[in-house]
């Protein structure tokens, strides 16, 4: 495989017709190698519009995002260099770094250990520095830093929790695809002070639902 002929094939024939015009963007994908952050089994996979496992025995969750949802969901966060950003499900990091090239400063939780260390030594070959790779469950948020200015959920959820969206700061945005299959929608929630938030659809995608994702209530009749 010729690896540079490859990247220019995905950013060109499918992240550019997904709707993904932003020439910054278009060019980090270039910047960025994502083939860094494939595990090396799946690695002649890293440019194909699927999402990848990330270890052997991966479940549901535990998958490296497609890149046209990546770079839809980096388009539509639209970071800013100054911006603080908690990613809720560092994978093999690939997204981190994505947007730790955008903002100051990306926090990022893992649910599972063996990610944890994965995606640590991906970051560190990739002289990647502004982005803290932390074990735990955020599935609710996570208040060590809070409040961010971006927050990216790198799995779908049933529900958006609402102590996620109190995670936001005034004036930030929370992206997260909503729903469960095979309906589901990339949802940009934008706070405006201390109650008021905007709620945009996207577009429709289905993705590999997050470890712990709260589960929507079910009406009893």
């Amino acid at each position: 495989m010729n690896i540079e002929t490859a990247r220019f094939n995905m950013i060109q024939r499918q992240v550019r017709p997904w709707n993904v015009f932003d020439p910054g963007i278009l060019a980090l994908l270039s910047v960025v190698r994502r083939e860094d952050f494939v595990p090396a089994a799946y690695r002649e996979l890293a440019f194909a519009d699927i999402e990848i496992p990330l270890k052997a025995g991966a479940g549901p969750g535990q998958r490296m995002l497609a890149p046209c949802v990546e770079a839809r969901l980096m388009q539509a966060l639209a970071i800013r260099n100054t911006d603080k950003v908690l990613e809720i499900g560092t994978g093999s990091g690939h997204m981190a770094a994505l947007l730790a090239a955008k903002a100051e400063f990306v926090y990022s939780v893992e649910i599972d250990p063996e990610l944890v260390d994965q995606a640590r030594r991906n970051l560190q070959k990739a002289d990647v520095a502004n982005v803290s790779v932390d074990l735990g469950d955020a599935s609710l948020g996570w208040d060590l830093y809070a409040p961010y200015d971006a927050i990216v959920v790198s799995g779908s959820m049933p529900a958006l929790p609402e102590t996620l969206r109190r995670q936001i700061r005034i004036g930030g945005r929370l992206l997260a695809v909503v729903g469960e299959a095979p309906s589901m929608e990339a949802r940009l929630i934008r706070r405006f002070d201390e109650s008021g938030f905007g709620d945009e659809i996207l577009f429709e995608t289905m993705l590999a639902p997050l470890d712990n994702a709260p589960r929507r209530e079910k009406f009893v009749f």
